[in-house]
């Protein structure tokens, strides 16, 4: 990494270039993107406790985001539902660092598991490396779950229990 950027909750004035930083990826189709956007209006427009956490990666600028939030019924699992650097400042560590963020912040508040999907298109083999690396295995393949011929593919890592508790 070039310049130093920290790791911080997401503020509501971030919205519209969280939305573009997603969108530049390319991951994402425009429902996709409007069913984000969205989500996080909703997040920060909910006058309810919520859990979910939204942490924006920030230079100069936002360069990274994640946005995870627990699985209903379950006790400590959570799903990684986004999490995305933008095409320029990628290969820099920032991904890295935001999930480990994102993995101490929930280890840190006793939770057991993340879970994150993915396509299983040959376009996102670079995505599902990116868990690899990181310490995720393969859970479970759904074939055909996104359209015909685009498997769905979940890993999962065990988060390492918190000295802090």
């Amino acid at each position: 990494m070039n310049a130093p950027f920290m790791i911080r909750l997401t503020a509501p004035e971030e919205i519209s270039e969280v939305i573009a930083l997603a969108e530049a990826t390319g991951l994402f189709e425009p429902e996709q993107i409007e069913s984000l956007a969205q989500t996080i209006h909703q997040y920060f427009n909910c006058t309810t406790e919520s859990r979910d956490l939204w942490l924006t990666c920030y230079s100069d600028k936002p360069v990274g985001i994640a946005y995870v939030a627990p699985e209903r019924m379950t006790e400590g699992t959570w799903n990684l539902y986004l999490i995305a650097v933008h095409p320029n400042q990628q290969q820099k560590g920032y991904g890295k660092s935001l999930l480990q963020h994102v993995e101490k912040t929930l280890s840190d508040r006793g939770e057991r598991i993340l879970l994150v999907e993915t396509s299983g298109t040959e376009d996102f083999e670079y995505v599902r490396r990116f868990y690899r690396k990181n310490g995720f295995e393969e859970e479970a393949r759904i074939r055909e779950f996104y359209a015909s011929g685009i498997d769905k593919i979940v890993f999962r890592k065990v988060l390492p229990l918190s000295k802090n508790l």
